[in-house]
Order: C-alpha cells, then sequence, then structure tokens
C-alpha cells in the first residue's frame, strides 16, 4: 500500500496527483550502470516511488568511486556496486521493489522495464542497449558526463527512430571515460538527476523530451539543444527486423 505522506511534495502537483502516484508505483525502470549517472539516477527514482527498479553493474566499488558516486560509502569499497546500492536505496525507500543484474544479464531485464537508463561509459555498451531498446521497443534515456560536458538525450523507442546510432553511429572508436579525461562530481549527478526527471516524465506522460540532444558546459553554466533526425539508412531502427 503507498505511503501517500512520502510523496506528499509531488502529489500535490497537478502533473501527478494520487493517480500519478499510482502510475510511479506499477512502473519499473532498468538502469544499466550504476557509476555517477546511475547513483543519482536512482536515488531520485527511488525516492520518487517508481515501484519497481531493476540496476544493473558488472563492477566493485572503489575509492576513486565515492567523489560522485554518492549511492557509495567508505564501508562499500570492494564490495558488488548492486549489492551495496540495493542497501542504500532500500534504506531510502522500504517500498521500492529492488532487483540486481551483473551487467550482462541486462538485455532479458529490458522486457521486465517500461523505461531503460543507459547510464554506462562505453560506445559499445551503449550501441548494444540501443539496439535491444530498439527490438523491445522500449524508451531509451541516454545519459553522458566526462570532463566539464555532460549530455542528454531521450529516444522514445515505443514510436520508432530516431535512436541512439541515429546519433552516433558506429565508428570503431573508443570514447574517453572518466578515468583518463576526468570529471567534477556535481556535473555527473546533474545529468544523472535530469536522466531520472525525464523518466518520471514519460512514465507520467508529461511533455516530449524524445528526439533532442542537450548539452551541457558546466564551465559557462550552458546548455545548447538540438533536433535529433532519423537516419534512413539507420542499421539499428531503420532495419526490417527492428
Amino acid at each position: 500500500m503507498t505511503d501517500y505522506a512520502r510523496y506528499a511534495r509531488q502529489v500535490v502537483l497537478p502533473e501527478v496527483g494520487v493517480n500519478g502516484q499510482s502510475l510511479l508505483r506499477d512502473s519499473s525502470v532498468l538502469i544499466i550502470g550504476l557509476g555517477g549517472l546511475g547513483s543519482a539516477a536512482a536515488q531520485y527514482l527511488c525516492g520518487a516511488g517508481v515501484g519497481r527498479l531493476l540496476l544493473a553493474d558488472r563492477d566493485r566499488v572503489e575509492a576513486s568511486n565515492l567523489q560522485r558516486q554518492t549511492l557509495y560509502r567508505q564501508n562499500d569499497v570492494g564490495r558488488r556496486k548492486v549489492d551495496a546500492a540495493i542497501a542504500q536505496l532500500a534504506a531510502l525507500n522500504p517500498e521500492i521493489e529492488l532487483q540486481g543484474f551483473d551487467q550482462i544479464q541486462w538485455p532479458r531485464a529490458i522486457a521486465q522495464a517500461d523505461v531503460v537508463l543507459d547510464c554506462t561509459d562505453n560506445f559499445p555498451t551503449r550501441q548494444a542497449i540501443n539496439t535491444a531498446c530498439v527490438q523491445a521497443r522500449r524508451p531509451l534515456v541516454s545519459g553522458a558526463a566526462v570532463r566539464l560536458e555532460g549530455q542528454l538525450a531521450v529516444f522514445d523507442l515505443r514510436r520508432g527512430g530516431p535512436c541512439y546510432r541515429c546519433l552516433y553511429p558506429d565508428t570503431g572508436e573508443a570514447g574517453e571515460r572518466c578515468e583518463q579525461a576526468g570529471i567534477l562530481g556535481p556535473v555527473v549527478g546533474a545529468v544523472g538527476a535530469l536522466q531520472a526527471l525525464v523518466t518520471l516524465k514519460l512514465l507520467l506522460g508529461i511533455g516530449d523530451d524524445a528526439a533532442r540532444l542537450h548539452v551541457f558546459d558546466a564551465r559557462q553554466m550552458q546548455w545548447r539543444s538540438h533536433k535529433i533526425s532519423a537516419d534512413p539508412q539507420c542499421p539499428s531502427c531503420a532495419s526490417p527486423h527492428a
């Protein structure tokens, strides 16, 4: 039974209300990657009362993660991220159902999710997540952050393209990772929080954030937004088998 007092500050919003809170309670969200992006997104979605969170990551907590991955504490170092995340989120909101997956198991979790969050940090995994979401017709919320820059995009694959691969075709090149390029913690936290925001909007049917790339320049404190066009030759969303 939902404790509406817990969610009073959002239930009072006309965009949410009791019916919207019930929608969130009955929803499932898959978060792939429990680093800086996933940490922020998971905490906000858990706090908001999304009824079921599916969490996928293969890594263990390292001391260098604690600068930006706010789900974890010093005594979590060496622990599986999935296990540490579930413990923290259960303490935040015991009403939520939490299920952990090794990152290689996420393909079978996509069919269980209403929305998928890509919070990973490498292009091969991002492309694989995109392909799976296209095939399953699941909305995909993609976030990225490195140095003092962030990106956010929503691909509502229930309606077809554009998809992530329309924006970033396979190039065979590896993207920069935080280990080499660096990252300020609040930058990745801001993008992860916005991933949670657009996910809640998708679940509640508020607005339409799909098919736009939002780019954040933390140095200048500026956002830019660009329309994403479908690629008619995209091997993922334009395929007759997609």
